[in-house]
């Protein structure tokens, strides 16, 4: 009974070990899905501050038109010139910069992306790999610990019940040995009695008086055995109640393993909501890459429409009333893209 014990007692630690390694990497799997909120965060604050740069590119390049307008109307012809080749060296680079920092960025967000899917995915594998060991190992060592215990508890029931067997029967032969003998001293007793009484006044009288209470002597040492056995009775009924004991306690052991057991399942379903979190977060990362990306298409697809509407627009070549020329029917709060950098996506 002690070695069971003792063994349950080494089991207990081993179980609480793997339950604080499993509670650790799950708040690492938290921890981890927090960095990666916070990194979807600043990517939608980076995409916000983008629409606003082109807003206020907007307003900027309205207010240097009305400047232009008021202020160049004489030099026009020789200003859209310039401006016309400047505009498509500046157009040029700006989309040959867009074009590779698009590249770059798209590049470099797939490559991180695959990083973090092949990060996620071997913390992932290891993680279930773990825990599925760790699981294994506490079922066998608790089914070990259980079935050594139910073992021991069978062995010391048995060896219980043929102790008390045993002793019932010792204790049997040894009452019916006692009380046979008491009889024959009480007819013995009662025979002396008998004699004694015929004999009165017999020379042996004070012999058989003697004789009598040595008998005495004897059937009360027969009685004090007689009660030992009572007393071996006693502990024998004791020890039954022990036997009884340790039934429950082996019903408490079962208990606690079925509970463990189901311990062990809600562990292991937080493992799976924390891989579908992971999951979701991919999705919500991929989703802004795809958004950024729209951005930049949409920047380059306005650019290109600028260009195309500058060729396509007829010269005024009247160096009197002179109107507003068609370059800067580019500058209208339409095409905010004709100065503005290239658009730069989240990394």
């Amino acid at each position: 009974m002690g070695c069971a014990g003792s063994r349950a007692c080494l089991g207990a630690p081993n179980t609480a070990d793997g339950r604080d390694e499993a509670v650790r990497q799950s708040r690492g799997l938290s921890q981890e899905l927090l960095e990666l909120r916070g990194e979807l965060v600043n990517t939608v604050n980076r995409s916000q501050c983008l629409v606003q740069e082109k807003e206020c590119l907007k307003a900027s390049l309205q207010e240097a038109l009305e400047q232009l307008q008021t202020q160049h109307q004489r030099d026009l012809e020789d200003l859209e010139q310039r401006l016309r080749e400047t505009y498509e060296q500046e157009r040029r680079a700006s989309e040959q910069r867009s074009r590779e920092e698009r590249e770059r960025s798209t590049h470099s967000l797939q490559q991180q992306l695959e990083e973090l899917k092949a990060s996620h995915e071997a913390l992932r594998l290891d993680l279930e790999q773990s825990h599925d060991q760790q699981l294994l190992s506490l079922r066998q060592q608790h089914q070990i610990s259980l079935q050594e215990l139910i073992t021991s508890q069978t062995e010391e029931l048995q060896s219980l019940n043929k102790t008390l067997k045993d002793a019932e029967m010792v204790l049997n032969e040894k009452i019916q040995e006692l009380t046979r003998e008491n009889k024959a001293l009480m007819e013995k007793l009662a025979e002396e009695e008998n004699r004694r009484r015929e004999m009165q006044k017999d020379s042996h009288t004070v012999y058989l008086e003697q004789e009598l209470e040595s008998l005495k002597v004897v059937l009360d040492l027969k009685n004090q055995q007689l009660h030992q056995q009572e007393k071996k009775i006693m502990e024998v009924d004791k020890l039954t109640e022990r036997n009884l004991k340790l039934g429950e306690s082996l019903c408490k052991v079962q208990q606690e393993n079925e509970d463990l057991k189901a311990r062990m399942d809600r562990h292991a379903a937080l493992s799976r909501q924390l891989s579908t979190e992971q999951a979701q977060l991919q999705e919500s990362l991929q989703k802004e890459s795809k958004m950024n990306k729209r951005l930049s298409m949409e920047n380059e697809e306005l650019v290109w429409k600028l260009h195309n509407g500058d060729l396509s627009s007829p010269r005024r070549s009247s160096p009197g009333g002179r109107s507003p020329s068609p370059l800067f029917s580019i500058h209208s709060p339409r095409s905010p893209s004709l100065f503005s950098s290239p658009p730069v996506s989240p990394r």
